[in-house]
Formats: structure tokens, sequence, C-alpha cells
């Protein structure tokens, strides 16, 4: 029962946002990967139609596995506009994950057609020292578990990243990114320090080792 109160409310924060802000289109946009030493970092951004219903959609940290699969194919198959977009890990060395988290949402609400009239942005910062939302745009903090749309964003963001290192994995099975997915977790120090660095590591996350 709370779940389906909690979904609910989703939807209706949205639709407050609408009403107040007097837009049709409203999309959400997330990211995912800002904290792995290895990999890109996503970002999704979706506009969501009025009165879509998507079964246990939330935050994607709090959705287990198997349901985010699920709710990525829906949310795909029933938005209005959605897109993924991506940082490379060159990318990040060079610009620093902040500015690198900023120019993939950016990317990925460019990327949505029709374009937004207004995005809600999970989190408290719209711009580094070099990359910026430059959308018409609301920062909303902890956005995912408020927002239907930046709850969707979070999903597509998280599901994709997954599916991104799970074909790394494949590339360099040294690293066991299946497991870990690029985060720093003792297993991947273990695997670095035995192995040294591959291409998709980024060099600036590095300095512990």
């Amino acid at each position: 029962m709370n779940k389906d109160v909690e979904r609910v409310d989703l939807y209706q924060w949205d639709a407050d946002v609408r009403a107040q802000s007097q837009v049709e289109r409203l999309a959400g946009v997330d990211e995912a990967g800002a904290g792995p030493l290895a990999g890109r970092v996503y970002a999704a951004a979706v506009i969501l139609s009025q009165g879509v219903q998507l079964p246990y959609l939330n935050d994607s940290k709090k959705v287990p596995p198997r349901r985010r699969e699920l709710l990525f194919d829906l949310i795909r198959e029933q938005a209005v506009s959605f897109s993924v977009a991506w940082v490379e890990p060159e990318e990040i060395d060079q610009l620093d994950i902040l500015n690198s988290r900023m120019l993939a949402m950016q990317r990925a609400i460019d990327a949505l057609s029709p374009a937004p009239q207004l995005v809600l942005v999970d989190g408290n910062r719209d711009h580094g020292s070099r990359c910026a939302i430059t959308a018409p745009h609301q920062l909303v903090v902890k956005g995912d578990a408020q927002s239907a749309s930046i709850a969707a964003a979070s999903i597509l963001a998280k599901v994709s990243r997954d599916q991104y290192m799970e074909e790394m994995a494949r590339a360099y099975p040294q690293y066991a990114f299946e497991q870990h997915k690029g985060y720093p977790t003792k297993l991947h120090y273990e695997l670095l320090r035995q192995h040294g660095p591959c291409p998709i590591h980024r060099r600036s996350f590095l300095k512990k080792l």
C-alpha cells in the first residue's frame, strides 16, 4: 500500500509543477556513474505524458534490478520522448566529474524531440566551471524520489550504464566490471593493482594507486 501511495505522489508532484509553471512538456533529467573509477557517466532525459502510470516507478537506487529492467522497457515504450547520453572517460579526465555530469545531462536534454518547455534536474547543481544546464530548468534535491519524470530518467540512466559496463566486462574480463560496474570496491582496487588501468579507466580518479 505504501508503495502505491509513493508512486501516486511522484505523478502528483509533476502535475503540480506543470500547473504552477503552466507548461505541458515537462522533462526530468538524471545521471548515473559519477563515482566509478572506470567507464562513462550517463544521463537520461524523459518526458512522460500526463496520466501515465508506471508500476513501482521510483528512484533507481530503490528499485531491484529486475524491476529496473522492466521499467526501462516500459518507459521507452510509453514516454512522449526520451534520450540517453554520456560522456566518455577521456572527457571526464579533461573536464572533471562535475562538468561531465552537467555535459551529459545537457546532451540528453538536447536530444529530446519535441523539446521540453521545462526540465526538472535532479540535485542541487546546474553548472560547473565549463559546462552548465542551459535549458529552462528547476533544480530538485532528491528529485528521483519526488518527481516521476526524474525517477524515470534515473532508471534509464542507471540501466543504460549497467548494460554498457557489462559490455566492458566482456571486453576487459580481467577487471570483473560485471560485479562492481567500475565503482571503487576492494575487488576493483585489487584488480587494478594487479593489471594496471585499461582504456576505460578514469586516470584522474586513480590517485590512490
